[in-house]
Order: C-alpha cells, then structure tokens, then sequence
C-alpha cells in the first residue's frame, strides 16, 4: 500500500503545483488504423492540455517508509521534513484523515479474466463482484466457482503484499432484499454480522463495498421512501461491526459504498440525493466509489457521451441534468453535498455503448434515437470497430473522449480509449481525488492499454 500522509491533522495547506502534463498521448493517437479521423465538425484534433504535477520526497525512520509531496505540503517556516515525517506517522497512529501520496486504483472483477492474468502490480484494490443478499436478508454462501476465485485471489494478494480485497455486495438488479435488510435495527444487524462472517472472517477479504443501486428509486429494485435514510443506517451498522472486529483482530477493515452519478435512471429524471445523503455517509466509509459512467444510456432523451469530461452546450438535455452529467460537474456535485475529494474513487469505463437511428448532425451526438446496442469491451471495439471503415472516429474537446459514426447506419457509438483515460487520470491528480476505479478487469486488451493510458495520467512519473 502507498505511504499516506495527514495533511488535515497538522493543518498544513494543500497547494496546486503547475507545470506540462506528462505522459498524456497526442491528441491524433488512435488504436485503429487505415481510416478518416476528425474532431468535432471535422475540425483537425488539437493537443492535449497540461496539468498540475508534484514532487515526492521519503524519508526512513525506523524501517519505515513515509512519503509525501512536496509540492502539495507547505511546511511552517523551521519545520523540518523529519518533523513533517513524525508527524505523519503519528497522524496514522491516532487515526487521523489520511490522504494518499499518489491516486490510488481500484478495480471491480466479476471473474472475467483468470486471476493470473490480472495486473496486480498496478492496482491497489481489486473488488470481487458480486456477492449477494438471500430470500433471507443475509449474505449468500459463495458457490464453488466463486470460492475458486476467492481462493486465486488470496494467492494472488499474497504475491502483490500491498493489495487489498474487497468484496461487493449487490450490483444493478442483483439485491431486491436492500429495502427490507435495511428497515429495522435487527434486519441491518443480522445482514451485517452474515456478510462480514462469510467475507471477512471466512474469506479474508479486507472490506465491504456496498451496491444498492439504488435506494428510494432510479433501480429495478423495490424501494422504499425511507431507504435514503436507512441507507445511512445500514452503512453505520457495517462499520461498527467491522471496528468490533479490528479491535479483536488488530486489523483495518475498508468500508466503501458504489454510489450513482448519471442523472437519468429508470423512471427519467434523477438525482444522486434522491437515493443517498451523501455527508452523512462520509464518517462511516472508507471511500465513496463514484459510478461516473452510463451518464448517457436507454434512460436518456438523447444520445450522449458514456463518460464526458464537461457539458457541452450543444447538448439539448436540460438542466440541471446536462451541467451534472460529466465527470467534472459530478464531482462538483459530491464536493457540493460534503463528500471530500480525498474519499471520491472516480469511475471509469473500460466499455462503450451505442445508439442507433440517430441523427447525422453533430455526427450522430445528441440525438433522439431509436434503439440501442448492446455494451461492448474495449477489446473488441480496437479488435473490431476501430477496424472497420464504416466507423468514422471522431475527438470532442469538451468530453475529452472518441466516439464513432457509422452513417450507413445511423449509428453512433460513445467509449473511451488511452488518450481519453490518460486525461481522466490527469484530470484525479488536479483535483487532488484519492482515485480512480474502473468497471472491469478483463475489457482491456492483451496489452492492459486501457489501463496503462489511466496511469500516465494518474502516476505520470511512474509510468514513463
């Protein structure tokens, strides 16, 4: 795990650094070949923007290993770095809010791809997907394949010291129990103890991710007016069962909850709020993993970006959906509603989605539309799109990401690829966000190329 250190409890002042952005491809950089590429109207593709970028320094004491950034700490004036150092050890001693030296990643599996396979070394966390709730409002025993994974994935943790396992419990339609588990005091109890007795206890896993998507409404779930608090209390119930645990075990347990950001659900119109209260679940949770994908999907009222950096005003959605629909205005959202940037994990696609009988103005973006096409991995959109010449490629400077038209068609067709996601990652590290996480192992390529192009952004020292 990266050394951390506790900027909040010393009271020291995180400052911007400045300088180019390193690591961030050209702006013309594709994984296809032999076809017509072009900007928004046909507009040659501009480079890149730059970013803030900082310097770590570490010092040793007592055999361990603390490291900072001395472009994001101002120390007093006479405060040596030993000082800063000590300090630092003792913020983590006292439990103290913690911020880590550089983003971290976090990476959902549903067993995808073998474990063996998975590129440990460049993930902090890995969160097996999905556990879930019973008939009973308890935690369902893992079949044999899924023990099997588990069983890899300690191996795996075993080799890679620093990784960390979490499990998720839930997913999109995967927990119509969520409702009734988290109405009363006893029902929250009896779910927690069963899911922290088989996962943590049984299995090993370091923490819990919660995904109830969604409470109140915006699911295919039953749901209740007071779920948007008994969501609150659910959480607190899991944490106090997990610090019961760390005080028996001397271990530290992760609590995290894979909260919505896209303001168009099942039913229309939609608000994160609707579902969660956000401030009062930051005490409790670890991080908040922030699904800052599907902003545009069969919900929508037009075709739209999957991930968009910014709103574009050409967009017609309304507002306040259009101002909050991108990975900018959704952190702004969080921050707005007391969620701290340093528990804001947030999310990337590593998979795109399509529209169909949309409109060739703007190149098929932002309009009615009449069906949709099935999600599609990254592998097989650079294996197979990205190779056929009906799929025009086309750059947005405002979503900072591709998207392909197929005018025989009518088609389009919204994902990301490296160049977009190393803007993504730059775009963590500027906000000073404690990371990304992204849905899922095994939609990369042979080559992790999706993932190597989030790393020259989030880590650009690192990764050259």
């Amino acid at each position: 795990m990266i050394p951390v250190w506790p900027a909040p409890a010393l009271g020291w002042v995180p400052v911007a650094g400045g300088g180019a952005q390193a690591g961030v491809p050209a702006a013309g950089a594709r994984a296809g070949g032999g076809r017509a590429q072009h900007a928004e109207g046909a507009v040659p593709e501009v480079a890149a923007r730059g970013s803030a970028r900082h310097s770590c320094e570490a010092l040793h004491i007592d055999g361990v290993t603390v490291t900072f950034n001395s472009g994001s700490v101002r120390r007093p004036a006479g405060v040596s770095r030993w000082f800063v150092a000590v300090g630092a050890l003792v913020g983590l001693a006292v439990g103290a809010p913690v911020r880590a030296a550089v983003p971290q990643v976090a990476a959902y599996y549903d067993g995808g791809m073998p474990v063996a396979d998975i590129p440990a070394a460049d993930l902090n966390d890995i969160i097996y997907s999905l556990g879930e709730p019973t008939a009973g409002d308890v935690c369902d025993t893992p079949g044999a394949p899924q023990l099997r994974d588990m069983r890899a994935l300690r191996g795996l943790r075993r080799r890679h010291p620093g990784l960390k396992l979490l499990v998720s419990i839930g997913g999109w339609d995967a927990a119509p129990q969520y409702s009734d588990i988290a109405l009363t005091a006893a029902s929250r109890a009896k779910f927690a103890r069963s899911c922290i007795r088989l996962f943590i206890e049984q299995q090993r896993f370091n923490g819990i991710d919660l995904d109830w998507e969604f409470p109140v409404r915006g699911g295919l779930i039953p749901s209740r007016p007071q779920d948007r608090a008994d969501a609150t209390a659910l959480v607190r119930e899991l944490r106090a069962q997990l610090d019961a645990l760390a005080r028996r075990t001397h271990q530290r347990y992760l609590l995290t909850v894979a909260t919505p950001a896209g303001t168009w659900q099942e039913g229309g119109a939609y608000s994160v709020s609707d579902s969660y209260d956000l401030a009062t679940l930051v005490p409790y949770v670890s991080w908040l993993n922030v699904m800052t994908y599907d902003m545009n999907t069969i919900f929508s009222p037009y075709s739209g970006f999957n991930t968009p950096m910014k709103p574009d005003p050409r967009d017609p959605t309304p507002q306040p959906q259009r101002s909050w629909d991108n990975l900018t205005g959704a952190v702004r959202y969080y921050e707005a509603h007391g969620v701290p940037a340093d528990k804001i994990m947030l999310g990337m696609a590593f998979y795109g989605r399509g529209y169909t009988g949309v409109s060739a103005r703007y190149q098929g973006r932002y309009s009615k539309f009449t069906g949709v096409m099935a999600e599609m991995p990254w592998k097989t959109i650079a294996s197979r799109m990205l190779t056929d010449p009906h799929w025009v490629r086309y750059w947005s400077a405002t979503a900072e990401a591709p998207w392909l038209y197929d005018a025989r068609r009518h088609a389009f067709f919204t994902y990301d690829d490296p160049q977009s996601l190393a803007l993504k990652g730059a775009f963590v590290r500027r906000a000073h966000l404690r990371g990304a996480m992204f849905w899922v192992l095994g939609e990369d390529d042979a080559h992790n190329s999706l993932l190597h192009g989030l790393l020259s952004g989030l880590r650009p020292r690192a990764s050259r």
